[in-house]
């Protein structure tokens, strides 16, 4: 990412042209906005999304982050007409370079310190499934249909991650079913596997996601951003070693006020007030 496509801080400043976004209660709320054709990417919106998340590594003002899509669905995959069919004229260099760059979107995501809770209803395949499943939480809705559709257009289930993280999320053999029949799953069965955390009201599913991020953002955001890191560290380590990381993490994050705060409010029996130091 070059400084010139850099999102200058602070992000509530920050006017996108391919999505929308609203900063309150230091929480950062990112909807995909073409609701006429179910919320579809195009090349410009995933190197916008990108930038804006490696740009909240550096956001001091944003605790957590809410990603939903306008109209009903959250987001149908790429644009067919805008991104599929012009990736049938490049050469391998240009494939290459737009893979890259997609999955460099999902590395965006997982890096960036702040929680990210995806509001989902309708319309959720492709890479809108993607999106999701990069997310640390996820509600949804019973009508939500969520596909994997890779291999309906001749492409392997291996796209932006899918292979190494869906597995871990509902398990290696659901995720192989999904992956390589493209089908739909549903919100209860979403649920019940365990992609989706909660199901939700279509009409409460974005204000109790909103809510959500609104009590991470309220809480003790340095050790939540400590568990965000550790939770994705942690997938390439040893149990031992996980132990062992996880006492160093722990012990860093005993030093912080935060902790000092909860410990004297426990004391005078109150609710204890996060700072984020």
């Amino acid at each position: 990412m070059t400084a010139a496509n850099a999102i200058t801080l602070p992000i509530a400043d920050y006017t996108p042209e391919h999505f929308s976004l609203e900063v309150a209660d230091k929480v950062a709320t990112v909807t995909l906005s073409r609701p006429e054709r179910k919320n579809p990417l195009t090349f410009e919106s995933y190197d916008e999304l990108r930038r804006l998340f490696y740009a909240l590594r550096q956001e001091e003002g944003v605790k957590a982050v809410v990603l939903t899509g306008a109209g009903g669905n959250f987001c149908s995959g790429g644009d067919v007409f805008e991104i599929i069919q012009p990736l049938l004229e490049k050469d391998m260099k240009g494939l290459l370079e737009f893979t890259k760059m997609t999955g460099d979107l999902v590395k965006a995501m997982r890096g960036c310190p702040q929680p990210i809770v995806s509001a989902i209803d309708g319309i959720c395949v492709g890479a809108g499934a993607i999106l999701a499943m990069a997310s640390d939480i996820r509600y949804g809705t019973e009508g939500a249909k969520v596909a994997f559709l890779f291999n309906k257009v001749g492409l392997a289930g291996c796209d932006m991650g899918a292979c190494g993280i869906l597995p871990r999320i509902i398990g290696y053999g659901r995720a192989s079913e999904l992956l390589y029949t493209g089908r739909v799953m549903r919100g209860p069965e979403a649920e019940r596997w365990g992609f989706f955390n909660r199901l939700c009201e279509p009409d409460a599913v974005l204000a109790e996601a909103k809510e959500l991020a609104k009590e991470l953002a309220n809480g003790p955001t340095f050790a939540n951003e400590m568990t965000k890191r550790m939770l994705i560290m942690e997938w390439d380590m040893s149990i031992d070693q996980s132990i062992e990381s996880e006492a160093m993490a722990q012990a860093i994050c005993m030093q912080t006020e935060d902790y000092h705060r909860a410990f004297h409010a426990f004391a005078n029996k109150s609710t204890p007030v996060f700072e984020g130091n």
